[in-house]
């Protein structure tokens, strides 16, 4: 296995990263620098739903695992790319968009869908995208896929008081990427995702550096 091309899918992690409204607000502050302490230093305070991150099953079910206890192997592996660039917000991802793509999703396979709204960042329509319909999150449990990603804040609807979405993976036991970016630079068929949450001991999700990976075999 070769890789001939990566492209960074996440946000920068900063005092103006967004997140979703009343999570904690990230905030990097320099504690040591060279001229007073001899080295640099910062401390880094973020929840865990900060930037691009993942979602455990804890997020939504108190019994459910916790990132720590999450396989690895979750976070690694072949990738296909949902295009929905078209969706307007608040607008469901719906089984007539997933048709194109049905004959390439396998077990194992991560699945991106690239709405293009993080586009929208420092808008008021940042928060009102589109999002993954109920029918879509079953069917794509149906196939063997433990692990979505979207460049949303949200895989569900924000705002709202239902989260089917969630709600499923939590049950199922799989995983979900939210606001992650960049979805659209990905020019290239042959897709690998790696996107390692921290192992913070018993909470609900983690920031992580999403990578997709051109994969020569």
């Amino acid at each position: 296995m070769k890789v001939k091309k990566m492209v960074d899918l996440s946000w920068e992690i900063s005092d103006t990263t967004p997140i979703y409204p009343g999570d904690p607000e990230p905030h990097i502050e320099t504690t040591h620098t060279i001229e007073k302490d001899y080295y640099n230093l910062s401390g880094v305070y973020v929840g865990t739903q900060t930037g691009s991150h993942v979602d455990s099953p804890y997020h939504f079910r108190n019994d459910g695992d916790t990132i720590d206890k999450m396989e690895p192997d979750f976070f690694f592996g072949p990738a296909v790319v949902v295009r929905v660039t078209d969706k307007r917000a608040e607008e469901k991802i719906t089984m007539e968009d997933m048709k194109p793509y049905m004959d390439k999703i396998d077990p194992g396979t991560i699945v991106l869908f690239n709405t293009n709204w993080y586009k929208n960042r420092g808008t008021d329509l940042f928060y009102t995208h589109p999002f993954v319909a109920g029918e879509v999150a079953e069917w794509l449990v149906e196939q063997g896929v433990r692990f979505i990603a979207i460049d949303t804040m949200n895989a569900d609807q924000s705002n709202g008081t239902e989260f089917p979405v969630h709600d499923l993976f939590a049950d199922k036991r799989l995983m979900i990427g939210e606001n992650w970016a960049y979805l659209d630079q990905i020019d290239f068929d042959n897709v690998w995702i790696a996107a390692f949450p921290w192992k913070i001991q018993g909470c609900d999700g983690s920031p992580v550096r999403a990578i997709a990976m051109e994969i020569e075999e």
